[in-house]
């Protein structure tokens, strides 16, 4: 019997993180064949070309697909998302997967899943039924409307899920996949990340690393675009006021991006930022060991939420991106406010580390999804079931 060809397509670095262990056990497994589609931001250097990452890891892309319309705006967002839908059919029938899987709630998302439902071509998704700020809910629900096998975090999720009239013999509650690395780890490898590499690739101050030190990260929120350079200076402010070391990432590619950036640049040109150091993007790995050194993660990112709550480490979530979203003990929520952000960090560093919670999944999703794919029975025509 042949193997079944999984078709995923990676879009950014958040996305990589998010299937890397399925990849890995679809990789592995003797009943599937693993094709890997590379698109969208995750094909950027100024994103910090992740496919490299990809292929360090040992994947090697089957195909690649630009897809990127330069400006982050909500225009060019919708004309990114209508370009990857242009291209991505062409992709699948080059490279005829039986199923194609896809994550989460991000625009190369949407365009993935319409474009496998119109080729009749299985798709199976990871963590719908979650909910969260920006457009990105929306984003998560309808994609789950067009899946043919749901791949839910946790219960909570894959009760929404059945809600939206999805067939409960379709959804398997498997975990989160980022969970897996951070659990591998957590158990495998305490060493610090690779100073040389962070040295080489950041700009700005040198983070002593046995020193207490920040992880901040801040992506736009795309339903209050335009106010995304207002967001991110209430953060660096807060930090200015404090003075702790710093390691910040730059934002991903949703509409607002430049805003954040452009927040960025001015403060670095009107503040001494000795104590802060800015990257492009980090092996997911990296990112791991960073988050499980760190005194305190600041900003909007999901990271905070789910890989914090696994390590237990202290966040101040900032603004709007996460609401709604299943959160630990390890989250403290603030405005837009720098006072409130610099207050929340120290209550933060005051108390340390929390109790890890697995909210999010166990470190076991990659095995559980390419079992569940290796074996489905997929019916393509869909049914509201209530």
């Amino acid at each position: 019997m042949p193997k079944r060809k999984i078709g995923v397509v990676v879009g950014s670095r958040a996305n990589y993180s998010s299937i890397k262990s399925a990849m890995r056990a679809i990789q592995d497994h003797p009943d599937l064949e693993l094709i890997v589609v590379a698109g969208a931001s995750a094909l950027l250097d100024r994103f910090g070309s992740v496919v490299e990452v990809i292929e360090a890891d040992g994947f090697k892309p089957d195909a690649r697909v630009h897809m990127i319309i330069e400006g982050e705006t909500p225009l060019t967002m919708a004309k990114s998302t209508g370009l990857g839908l242009l291209e991505l059919p062409t992709v699948f029938d080059n490279l005829q997967p039986d199923i194609v899987i896809t994550v989460g709630d991000r625009f190369e998302t949407m365009a993935t899943a319409i474009a496998a439902a119109y080729m009749n071509i299985p798709l199976a998704h990871t963590m719908g039924g979650e909910i969260s700020g920006t457009i990105d809910e929306s984003i998560r629900h309808a994609v789950t409307k067009l899946a043919h096998i749901h791949f839910p975090a946790n219960q909570h999720a894959a009760d929404r899920i059945v809600k939206m009239g999805e067939d409960p013999a379709t959804v398997h509650v498997v975990g989160c996949p980022r969970m897996d690395l951070v659990a591998e780890v957590v158990e495998n490898d305490n060493a610090l990340p690779e100073r040389a590499w962070l040295e080489f690739e950041g700009v700005g101050g040198e983070i002593d690393l046995d020193q207490p030190f920040l992880l901040v990260s801040q992506h736009p929120v795309t339903t209050e675009y335009g106010q995304g350079e207002d967001q991110i200076s209430e953060t660096l402010m807060a930090l200015e006021v404090l003075q702790i070391p710093a390691i910040m990432l730059w934002p991903n590619v949703d509409a607002g991006s430049e805003d954040i950036s452009r927040g960025m640049r001015k403060f670095r040109e009107r503040h001494k930022h000795e104590h802060i150091r800015f990257y492009k993007n980090f092996p997911v790995e990296t990112f791991i060991r960073l988050m499980n050194r760190c005194a305190c993660m600041v900003g909007n990112s999901s990271s905070a939420v789910r890989e914090g709550e696994f390590l237990g480490i202290p966040a101040v979530n900032v603004g709007s991106r996460q609401n709604g979203r299943q959160r630990g003990k390890n989250i403290i929520d603030v405005g837009y406010d720098r006072n409130q952000i610099a207050a929340a960090i120290e209550k933060q560093l005051d108390n340390g580390h929390y109790k890890s919670e697995h909210i999010y999944g166990d470190g076991h999703a990659g095995e559980r999804i390419a079992d569940v794919l290796a074996s489905a029975d997929v019916t393509l025509q869909k049914k509201i079931t209530y």
